[in-house]
């Protein structure tokens, strides 16, 4: 497909945000709108250089909406390209970013995870599938999920593929599982050309300082505590977050309807080693760690088979762990006034999951 408009949901979010910075430099004729509604972790800001070069004048390319996805009034007449701007044609791809992606968030509230990652994306399948009842077009619906859909591995398991039953353990993950299932569900029943991506654990610019990778980094900057659950020894997939936004192109462009493509990093790594790594990166003691209580729930390995991305689309990721790890540092060393004024409600959080 030429794609001309994508409806890309949180989009001023981690991925979201360097999402649409990748697809609208790769491509001069694609217009994007961005709509999320700003939560906590949706920030405007992500994207300022995105509509200093795109967002501006008669042939600007790029639009910011700020709205819900469980909007269905909203949502129609955007797929429509009812509102004036950039894209004012009818949008021929939705790219769904927009969720709650928290782990710990889905500890202590899981129903705000089942009210927007389930219910928010049967509204936005909804929506889609009435506007091509109307309209009838060339059209893609591109839901970005997760591997921890799949549960959780052992230390000699062979990695996720795409076959696998889904056994989530986290409401965070039950969610998602859900979503995934109304995603390929709307496809089996309705026809809906949906396609589903399940990503490992992205680091890069802009993620918000409640995750792990900016958390260490943002607290020892300050030669704060560092909070790793029980032994540190859970490992983790790690994919730089560009690789994962390249691969997600790949997808809306060459993916098969219907099918399911696993986005990893082959990055494997135990929590413990990734910190230590990012203390030696920033010149910081070790000393600095502090093992707190383990995460109930928590999935002790994931590992991601990318075989049928590489065979279908020729995709691979390209960032070594070592070279994202020292360019995600280099970025928040040089970009405190990003994530400064973040640390208030970061650290709330962190305070109460770890009784820091």
């Amino acid at each position: 497909m030429n794609y001309r408009h994508l409806l890309v949901t949180g989009g001023a979010g981690f991925i979201g945000s360097n999402f649409v910075r990748l697809a609208l430099s790769r491509n001069a004729s694609l217009a994007i709108t961005n709509l999320d509604l700003l939560t906590y972790s949706g920030n405007e800001c992500n994207l300022d250089d995105v509509y200093a070069l795109y967002g501006q004048g008669s042939q600007a390319r790029y639009r910011f909406i700020k709205g819900d996805i469980g909007d269905d009034v909203l949502v129609s007449s955007l797929l429509r390209g009812a509102v004036d701007g950039a894209g004012s044609s009818p949008v021929d791809a939705v790219v769904h970013f927009a969720a709650e992606s928290h782990v710990d968030r889905s500890i202590l509230g899981p129903l705000k995870f089942v009210e927007t990652n389930v219910t928010g994306t049967t509204v936005l399948l909804e929506a889609c599938r009435r506007d091509l009842e109307i309209q009838a077009r060339p059209f893609r619906f591109l839901h970005v999920s997760t591997d921890e859909v799949y549960g959780s591995l052992g230390p000699a398991d062979p990695a996720f593929v795409e076959s696998l039953p889904l056994q989530p353990n986290s409401p965070y993950a039950a969610s998602k599982a859900a979503s995934d299932l109304m995603v390929r569900a709307y496809h089996e029943t309705f026809g809906l050309p949906t396609l589903i991506t399940r990503c490992s654990n992205n680091y890069g610019p802009y993620q918000f300082p409640e995750k792990l990778i900016p958390l260490m980094i943002t607290r020892a900057m300050r030669d704060g505590v560092l909070p790793i659950y029980g032994d540190g020894l859970n490992v983790r997939d790690w994919i730089f977050v560009d690789d994962h936004c390249d691969g997600i192109l790949a997808v809306l462009q060459h993916g098969s309807v219907g099918r399911i493509y696993n986005l990893g990093g082959e990055n494997e790594v135990s929590n413990l080693t990734l910190v230590r790594q990012l203390l030696r990166e920033l010149d910081k003691p070790e000393s600095l760690i502090s093992y707190v209580t383990d995460r109930l729930g928590h999935d002790r390995r994931y590992a991601m088979d990318v075989a049928r991305a590489r065979a279908e689309l020729r995709w691979s990721p390209v960032t070594p762990l070592a070279q994202g790890l020292a360019q995600t540092v280099a970025w928040y060393r040089t970009n405190p006034g990003w994530w400064l004024p973040l640390l208030s409600e970061s650290e709330r959080l962190t305070a109460e999951l770890y009784r820091a």
